[in-house]
């Protein structure tokens, strides 16, 4: 190949000189969505974040206040221990409970 190009760098030099003949009114609109895409989905991404959060602390504030109470059945802490990734397979209810705060203050949610 001339000048060291290779077969897939030659191809995108062409589509880029075709893009640039043929469409320099519709460049500036195909990079504005493009960015516009982008930006949605960078929101759309930070508000699953957020909503998972808020899903988790409301989680563990409920545990918590089970746990006061002495109430703590082994269901909810098995749905906080799976919404935290914490394996409940063969865990006394003790194990367990220590496992779901350690992984709530690694995520910073206690």
């Amino acid at each position: 190949m001339p000048l060291g190009l290779g077969t897939t760098e030659m191809i995108l030099i062409l589509i880029l000189i075709i893009i640039l003949i043929v469409m320099p009114t519709k460049l500036p609109q195909f990079a504005r969505s493009i960015g516009e895409s982008i930006k949605e989905f960078r929101r759309a991404s930070k508000e699953v974040s957020s909503e998972e959060v808020e899903a988790l602390k409301k989680a563990e504030k409920e545990v918590a206040s089970k746990e006061k109470e002495g109430k703590i059945d082994e269901e909810t802490l098995r749905k906080l221990a799976e919404k935290l990734g914490v394996s409940a397979e063969g865990k006394s209810k003790d194990e367990l409970i220590e496992e779901v705060v350690k992984k709530a203050k690694e995520k910073g949610l206690i």
